[in-house]
């Protein structure tokens, strides 16, 4: 069988993956906030972590794995956009625009990372049909004492978890002394934080002891997870921005809340995301959701081939550059593997790459050299594990094939544009037998070449056959 080793950040180093229940995997990554479009950074956990379902899947075999990703349909961000939906003259209730919003929002989502072939995880809780399982667990909290109720609201002892900051690597002191932490007059200590609290007649609410009210962030995922997948199971992975508190506060409720069990055995995060070397903002125009690349005419598989080509424990940085590097190699792979019979498997030296702490860069590098040895049934089956459809099923690439020109077609150029180069080289210095040869072969492939005041240009036509290029290498 195949080892796989991953960075656990709650040790801060790579270790063997061995599961609790190899006939059940069980993987926990945090979901969105459904108010608005997933913007570009949202996409790459999806797709990292959709690598590790698959590679899990291949390992462990596709019946053997259960992933929960969560909706938070929530949050005062969606009350808000519900509230402006009131205040412009919607008659609704404000629990029908808030249902209205989150339904839109996760269809938006589903359709977004379906477009990045992102498979559907075994479960999609919303936090809102688990609120029951929430409560309970927060008076559970309160009679370990882990919790205490002020004011109608419901706070997390911090100090009663020893452990708290192991998996941040941090202090209680020193994140107070570091970290923005909201001071109110109901908190035993500023790091206290809130698992449930009161709503007004202005706000979606459900009845608790303690009043009606709503549950905090944290208390959502600790509640899903558990009635999900167990008091331990094996993997927890999101964002790095997710780590503290998001994280820090899950481990410490849950392991109070359920002292049998060791929550999640390993945790992965990914680094951040950046736009041509900048971070991601509004105001430097460089804001983009996935549904704009998409509308802009960027492939979902375009989107997801960039983000696989840098390690996910690095920092990412978008550019128009990669993604059109990207396009151009995915069309040279769809090309190689179109309407050829995918090999059983992916090749075991691709899988021992890919399974050696989800190193996706690498992995994209063996296709390149399946490509270079001629191994295309490898190559099919390889890109399937890495989650892009096979070319029959990829329209762009199809109606890119159907471009009668290299110059209306940029996927083309990186295939053709050495021969032309060749060509013309030989044309300049005068031997003109090699270079007719060349001319020769190159249009026996179903090119149509000429002289441009702009240099060497070729014509794409109807029956040209990539594989023939390839033997002119």
């Amino acid at each position: 069988m195949t080892t796989i080793r991953l960075t656990n950040t709650k040790t801060r180093r790579k270790e063997v993956f061995s599961p609790i229940d190899p006939e059940n995997v069980r993987l926990y990554v945090c979901g969105p906030t459904v108010y608005d479009r997933a913007h570009l950074g949202n996409g790459r956990p999806v797709v990292v972590f959709d690598v590790l379902f698959r590679l899990l899947r291949h390992v462990y075999g596709e019946g053997h794995v259960t992933y929960v990703r969560n909706f938070t349909d929530v949050d005062d961000k969606i009350n808000a956009a519900a509230q402006a939906r009131k205040a412009a003259g919607d008659p609704r209730s404000l629990e029908e625009l808030i249902r209205e919003r989150t339904d839109e929002t996760i269809g938006w989502y589903h359709a977004d990372m379906d477009a990045l072939g992102a498979l559907r995880p075994t479960s999609e809780p919303r936090a809102t049909e688990w609120i029951g399982a929430m409560i309970a667990m927060i008076a559970d909290l309160i009679a370990r004492g882990h919790a205490y109720e002020r004011e109608g609201h419901v706070l997390f002892r911090v100090r009663s978890y020893r452990e708290y900051g192991a998996l941040s690597g941090r202090s209680v002191d020193d994140m107070i002394a570091g970290a923005r932490v909201e001071v109110a007059p109901f908190k035993e200590d500023p790091m206290d934080f809130v698992l449930w609290k009161p709503s007004d007649d202005e706000l979606p609410g459900w009845e608790s002891p303690w009043g009606r009210g709503r549950p905090g962030w944290h208390i959502e995922c600790s509640a899903m997870s558990y009635e999900l997948l167990g008091a331990s199971f094996d993997i927890h992975a999101g964002g790095i921005d997710l780590q503290f508190p998001h994280h820090e506060n899950e481990i410490a409720q849950s392991r109070c809340a359920h002292p049998e069990g060791g929550f999640a055995n390993y945790w992965l995060h990914n680094e951040m995301l950046q736009v041509e070397g900048k971070k991601m903002s509004k105001s430097l125009g460089n804001f983009f959701t996935v549904r704009d690349l998409l509308d802009q005419g960027y492939p979902g598989e375009v989107i997801r081939m960039v983000y696989l080509g840098t390690h996910y424990g690095k920092p990412m940085d978008w550019t128009t550059t990669k993604a059109n590097q990207a396009r151009a190699a995915l069309a040279g792979f769809y090309r190689l593997t179109d309407n050829i019979a995918a090999a059983d498997a992916a090749p075991s030296d691709f899988v021992d790459i890919l399974a050696n702490d989800l190193n996706t860069a690498g992995a994209v590098s063996v296709l390149h050299e399946l490509r270079a040895k001629g191994a295309f049934p490898e190559l099919k089956a390889a890109m399937g594990l890495l989650g892009f459809s096979p070319a029959e099923d990829v329209n762009w690439f199809r109606q890119d094939r159907m471009t009668a020109s290299i110059g209306d077609s940029p996927s083309f150029a990186m295939e053709i544009d050495p021969f032309l180069r060749k060509w013309a080289e030989l044309r300049n210095s005068k031997d003109y037998a090699s270079a007719d040869e060349l001319k020769r072969n190159l249009e026996a492939t179903g090119l149509k070449l000429r002289i441009e005041a702009s240099g060497p240009h070729a014509d794409v036509l109807p029956e040209f056959d990539v594989t023939k290029l390839e033997a002119l290498r």
